[in-house]
């Protein structure tokens, strides 16, 4: 029996148990254990029950080789003095990282092949897990270190992952906190022509945000499949949220549509999220439209703008509530601290680029954000040009207005 075969009979709650017979079959190994990361993106937390004889304790994310492997998301093999080697090898589905695998097998078995096979299963497995978590309790259980708030809860359930990785595209999202937070919005849906995004600020904390953001993603996913344009899923998502709360409840929001051939762009700013673009020379705030949020007046006409992506260029989209307080100008506290928390995580490989945004927002000494969401968009593109051919890297990036 194949890895895929064993893991597609095995009952949701049973993955591992099933992945470890044939492992044990197919590798010789000794023992195979499975981390899984929490919500806050901290450690690294053993699915119970453990076969590591002395069990599994939780691991950091930042330290140790299960830490070092679900970073660098590159298989380790470490060697010690014995008969066995222990194997480390990331879980992650399209750029969306669960967890490390670990296994243990003959010494004398390990080759480079053998790492390479067993990096396939542990592809093979986070598939499995996806499929598995609507079934089952037990892994969404083993990725909590405290309860979830009922916000926290919908929130989880809503969101489409951490991450989402395509032939031209990276994008890596991270918000905090993540066991309590419930109002961020944040969607994606990707296609062999094009990628959508939407990034929306909280609308409060708590499960009155938490309803009026499902709401929202509801309203616009419902658009979305069916086949409308960015403009008329901002607007039905308008009426959805007026027609429900009256202006009580507006959503600032950020959409976005990206042609995966060309790398244009078109934007509709309802509120909104600050949008970032990131080079190796600039890091600058793009200077958009900003329009009426979404839900808050009956009717709104929504107008779309245009931008191009350059091969190379990172977008970064912040949610952070400051809204309307954020100063245009770049020179304000909100902006100087994400430009600043941008120019520091500059070097950083795209999927660290939230995490380390988020908590230098979180850090700052005045003005902390009670919640913020953080999406990275790196663009590698098919036919799109190098960074600063053409363009000028000035204080604005260009943003054109729909003709």
């Amino acid at each position: 029996m194949t890895v895929e075969g064993a893991l597609r009979g095995a009952a949701p709650h049973l993955l591992l148990d099933s992945l470890r017979a044939i492992l044990a079959d197919l590798y010789a190994a000794t023992r195979a254990d499975l981390l899984l990361v929490d919500y806050g993106f901290t450690t690294l937390r053993p699915v119970e029950p453990v076969q590591a004889p002395a069990g599994m304790p939780h691991t950091p994310v930042d330290a140790g080789p299960a830490g070092r492997v679900f970073r660098t998301q590159q298989p380790y093999l470490f060697r010690d003095v014995g008969p066995t080697a222990t194997v480390y090898l990331p879980v992650t589905v399209r750029g969306d990282r669960f967890g490390v695998l670990v296994v243990e097998v003959p010494a004398d078995r390990v080759t480079p092949r053998t790492t390479a096979s067993l990096a396939l299963v542990a592809e093979t497995l986070g598939h499995a897990l996806r499929v598995a978590d609507r079934h089952t309790d037990l892994y969404r259980r083993t990725r909590r270190t405290r309860a979830l708030s009922v916000a926290g809860e919908m929130q989880w359930d809503t969101l489409p992952g951490r991450a989402c990785a395509g032939p031209a595209f990276d994008l890596h999202a991270h918000w905090e906190p993540a066991y309590t937070s419930g109002g961020h919005l944040m969607d994606w849906s990707a296609t062999e022509r094009d990628l959508v995004i939407v990034v929306a600020d909280g609308t409060g904390p708590g499960t009155p945000a938490a309803l009026a953001s499902t709401l929202a993603l509801t309203a616009l996913r419902n658009a979305r499949r069916a086949g409308l344009d960015l403009v008329t899923q901002a607007s039905l998502t308008d009426q959805a949220l007026y027609g429900q709360y009256g202006g009580e409840h507006p959503l600032s929001a950020l959409l976005l549509r990206l042609d995966l051939t060309t790398g244009d762009a078109e934007v509709v700013d309802a509120g909104s999220p600050a949008l970032w673009r990131v080079r190796p020379t600039a890091t600058e705030r793009f200077d958009l439209d900003r329009q009426l949020p979404l839900g808050m007046f009956e009717d709104t006409v929504y107008t779309p703008q245009r931008l191009r992506l350059l091969r190379g260029d990172r977008l970064v989209f912040v949610a952070h509530g400051a809204g309307g307080t954020t100063a245009r100008d770049g020179h304000g506290a909100a902006d100087g601290a994400v430009a600043h928390a941008l120019a520091g995580a500059r070097r950083r490989k795209g999927a660290d680029v939230p995490r380390a945004v988020v908590r230098a927002l979180r850090g700052t000494p005045r003005g902390t954000p009670d919640s913020v969401l953080v999406l990275c968009l790196d663009w590698r593109g098919h036919e799109a040009g190098t960074p600063g051919e053409g363009h000028s890297d000035g204080p604005a990036p260009t943003v054109a207005g729909s003709p």
